[in-house]
């Protein structure tokens, strides 16, 4: 723009004087004429090397108090001719050492300029000054004169006061001079130039930011002016203290305000957006679009909008029209921002669907939107904010809800969303491009999840339930398509129809999840179970090939629209139930390592679980048909992980299914690692879950509190406090938060008798278990007890009749401790008894070591010694005629032991 042009600086006349013919020298040598020459050329070199020394020697003070001086017409050229001395000293820097006393000068001159404009000129002259680069001497000097400075160029920013628009003008072309980093062309000598950042850093320190945003107000009718100062302003709001200081100032709502000012060049709009958006990524997001919620503000930037989008013909217009929708778009997160009110938001839906929808609209009269990539931008940010106005209804009032309601009703932004939910066709030569399409559609559909559930009546006069299962159908197809997967939402989509399966889902998760009648009956009628089913092994085989997050997001969501549309419905669950229990096998046979991997399988997991409690459970044949697969042995295999977030779902899960009789003796069939059985597992759930609510018991598992056995110890911290009738206590509150009902309930359908697999500490622990509800009874009993005593005062009977019921408490709990210790002192016993076997069976070994070790020494004797060995054999002797009989038989033969002519000592 040639107002916003730096002036070329202008030449300072030439001081060589024009030679006259009288000087011109003679043909021929000429003693007087050298003379002359060499004298006439000494008082030059004497005359300027005075100039330069008065100039060096200008003293400050003297300039400072000469025009603080009374005002005269002789003064006032004294002074003009000082200040073009002073302007003249200083051309290639000003000094840090003498800075302050230069703006105190700037002072003087703005206020002598109230009644002599001669003094313009010079102070201009001054403030240009200040552009250049400051002098230092020591490098130290930058932080010794920076309190000075930064003073110093606060007083720039006051001088915008000055009623002179060439003065206004320089401030702010001296301030954009400290973004440019040249160095001048001469220094003065014995000075350096500051560091590159040191006056950007000054002005921070300051405070000139938000003094300019302040002199807005000042120039609000002079344009050059204004877009000089926005000017400056954009070169300074690039800092993020800056940017903080601006805010303190209202920049925000001061800017927009000035947005649809008349200006033919567009820089207004152009440098006034371009400051918002440095203050919204340099400060608090929330703080600037509050600044900008007000309705005069979003009139200025609906005005602009309009103005660009049907007047901006240019590639420049068009992206400023976009960077203005963000901003727009920004506001409508605002609640309080009067979007609805200014008419914005309707002109905003307008635009979003009347391209797909063809109804003729007064707003968007004349207005013909392009292929080109800007338009694209376009229409992306109106879908966008379609999605913000239909996000978090419940942040709106009740007001505001129904009139969003009924501008998306009216403007037809149903049709215009499902009008995207159709297979991908070939684009024409006038149209967008095939990955401009997909990244559209899927943008539209991803917004369709966020406006379904707020129009459910015209969802279903749509037939959207329809299109969405019939565009399914094709995402499993055979047809030829490759996805581009450029966008965002199409992340993943690289050749193939992941993220329109992926986003159809979403949309029917949304509405499904209302658990309106209508909807979920009309989609049951179009076979959506079965269609859900096949999608799901869809999904499942391609999960096999290659794993990612987006497939098993769609397996999740599937699992979840079939436990939404058949709990609670038998014929459902009927039409779920062979082919849906083999889907879930394989999910609930998942490797527990991939619980960590961070892709979903997590939460996978969990929809498959949810699935089967909301699918097969309640349906006999669906029951029989899991429990045939090996259901519940997968299920306690799953529980043997012990992991936190699981044992809830599956313990209740395992609750319900106890109601098949079929089911008790699966699991007390089932064996673990090291045969570990479900009595036992159970058990084990039990103490890890009292040792988490801190449960006192004494190193044997025995109960401590008799007054309050199974308290854990943030719920004897709970002061009792009297209640409506209506409202659960605390007692009966901790049922529900953790898994010792369900484990109670699971050990009274297996029974407490004959349990195989437990140890004398599990047969402590299991008889608290038997008596959880006796305990908890107490408890009740025990608030209520504490309750009426905070409001009343029994009378003698019903207090006796309060105290025999805590009695039998706490003699419930001396009796199941007396109990476990007998239990304890029963296996002592019996580890005694084992003891002394052992002992028995260990000495007799060693008593037949002592008898082959005698015998063996024996046998070496004999070997050894011949009269042991004669010894030996008359004691053979001796021991077999013993061994006789003293009865004599008659005609019987004798038979002699001895052999002959044996020669072996054995």
């Amino acid at each position: 723009m040639s107002s916003l042009a730096e002036p070329p600086a202008s030449r300072a006349p030439s001081r060589s004087p024009a030679r006259s013919p009288a000087l011109s020298p003679a043909p021929g040598p000429s003693r007087c004429g050298g003379e002359r020459r060499r004298n006439a050329s000494d008082a030059g070199a004497d005359l300027g090397a005075a100039q330069d020394t008065q100039l060096r020697s200008v003293d400050l003070n003297h300039v400072i108090k000469l025009l603080e001086d009374s005002d005269s017409k002789d003064l006032e050229k004294e002074q003009l001719k000082t200040l073009k001395k002073v302007v003249k000293r200083f051309e290639n820097g000003l000094p840090l050492k003498d800075l302050a006393q230069v703006i105190e000068i700037l002072n003087l001159c703005a206020e002598k300029m109230n009644e002599q404009e001669a003094f313009t000129e010079p102070l201009c002259e001054l403030i240009k000054l200040c552009g250049l680069p400051f002098q230092k001497k020591k490098l130290s000097d930058e932080v010794s004169y920076s309190m000075a400075v930064s003073k110093s160029i606060a007083q720039l920013g006051y001088l915008m006061r000055v009623p002179s628009s060439q003065v206004r003008i320089q401030i702010c072309k001296c301030v954009v001079s400290f973004y440019n980093t040249e160095l001048p062309r001469k220094l003065l000598s014995g000075y350096q130039p500051t560091s590159a950042n040191y006056k950007i850093q000054m002005a921070e320190l300051g405070g000139l930011a938000e003094t300019l945003i302040l002199s807005l107000a000042l120039v609000e009718n002079q344009l050059t002016e204004k877009l000089w100062v926005l000017k400056a302003l954009q070169h300074l709001s690039s800092s993020g203290v800056n940017c903080r200081l601006m805010m303190k100032a209202q920049a925000a709502s001061r800017l927009c305000l000035y947005l649809n000012g008349v200006d033919p060049s567009g820089q207004l709009v152009f440098r006034s957006s371009e400051i918002l958006w440095n203050l919204l990524e340099n400060t608090s997001k929330e703080e600037v679009v509050n600044q900008l919620s007000s309705l005069e503000c979003v009139h200025a930037l609906k005005e602009v909008f309009v103005d660009l989008l049907m007047h901006g013909f240019r590639h420049y217009d068009r992206q400023l029209r976009n960077d203005l929708l963000v901003i727009a778009s920004l506001l409508a997160e605002n609640p309080a921002a009067p979007m609805i009110e200014s008419g914005f938001a309707k002109l905003l839906i307008v635009l979003a669907t009347f391209t797909e929808v063809k109804i003729p609209n007064p707003l968007v009269k004349d207005l013909k939107l392009t292929y080109s990539y800007e338009d694209f931008e376009l229409k992306k940010l109106l879908f966008n904010v379609i999605g913000v106005l239909s996000k978090d209804p419940c942040a709106l009032s009740l007001f505001l809800f129904v009139l969003t309601l009924q501008l998306l009703s009216e403007n037809n932004v149903m049709p215009a969303l499902l009008y995207y939910v159709k297979p991908n066709q070939k684009p024409g030569f006038h149209d967008w491009s095939a990955a401009q399409y997909e990244e559209l559609q899927l943008h539209a559909i991803a917004i369709l999840a966020s406006v379904a559930p707020l129009l459910v009546d015209k969802y279903l006069s749509c037939q959207a339930n329809t299109l969405l299962l019939v565009f399914l159908e094709w995402c499993i197809g055979q047809d030829p398509f490759f996805g581009h997967g450029n966008s965002f939402h199409g992340t993943g989509g690289r050749g193939n129809k992941l993220p329109q399966m992926r986003y159809s889902l979403r949309v029917l998760r949304s509405v499904v999840s209302l658990y309106d009648d209508a909807v979920n009956l009309n989609l049951c009628d179009q076979g959506a179970i079965s269609q859900l089913l096949d999608i799901l092994k869809y999904a499942a085989h391609k999960s096999k090939e290659k794993e990612d997050a987006i497939l098993l997001e769609i397996q999740a969501d599937i699992l979840f629209l079939l436990s939404a549309l058949c709990e609670n419905d038998l014929h459902r669950k009927e039409l779920f139930s062979y082919e849906g229990v083999d889907i879930l096998i394989p999910f609930i046979q998942m490797d527990p390592k991939k619980l960590y991997s961070g892709l979903g399988h997590n939460c996978l997991l969990f929809s498959a679980l949810d699935c089967l409690w909301s699918c097969v459970i309640g349906c006999y044949v669906a029951e029989d048909y899991f429990l045939e697969k090996q259901g519940i042995f997968l299920l306690l295999d799953l529980l043997a992980l012990k992991q936190k977030n699981l044992c809830n779902i599956i313990l209740g899960i395992l609750v319900e299914f106890c109601d098949n009789p079929k089911t008790i003796s699966h699991i007390s069939t089932w064996r673990g690692e090291k045969d570990q059985t479900a009595a036992n597992l159970l058990i084990q759930l039990w103490r890890q879950e009292e040792l988490e609510l801190g449960v006192k018991r004494d190193r044997y598992g025995r109960i401590v509190d008799m007054k309050r056995p199974i308290a854990g110890s943030f719920q004897k911290q709970q002061e009792v406090l009297p209640m409506p009738a209506n409202c659960p206590s605390f007692a009966i509150m901790e049922i529900s938060e953790n898994v010792r009902a369900k484990l109670y309930s699971l050990l009274c359908k297996l029974g407490f008798e004959n349990l195989p697999g437990l140890s004398a500490k599990d047969f402590v622990t299991l008889a608290i278990i038997r008596h959880y509800i006796d305990f908890k009874v107490g408890e009740v009993w025990r608030e209520l007890c504490a309750e009426l005593k905070e409001e009343f005062r029994p009378v003698a009977s019903d207090e006796e009749a309060l105290k025999v019921i805590s009695e039998i408490s706490e003699d419930t709990g001396r009796m199941v401790a007396a109990l476990q210790t007998e239990v304890l002192e029963s296996q002592h016993h019996q580890e005694i008894q084992e003891e002394e076997k052992t002992y028995t069976k260990i000495q007799a070994t060693h008593k037949q070591r002592e008898m082959v070790n005698k015998s063996w020494e024996n046998f070496l004797t004999r070997t050894s010694n011949y009269e042991a060995l004669k010894k030996a054999k008359r004691l053979q002797e001796k021991s077999i005629e013993a061994s006789r009989s003293k009865l004599k038989t008659q005609n019987g033969a004798v038979h002699s032991t001895d052999i002959k002519g044996l020669g072996t000592t054995v």
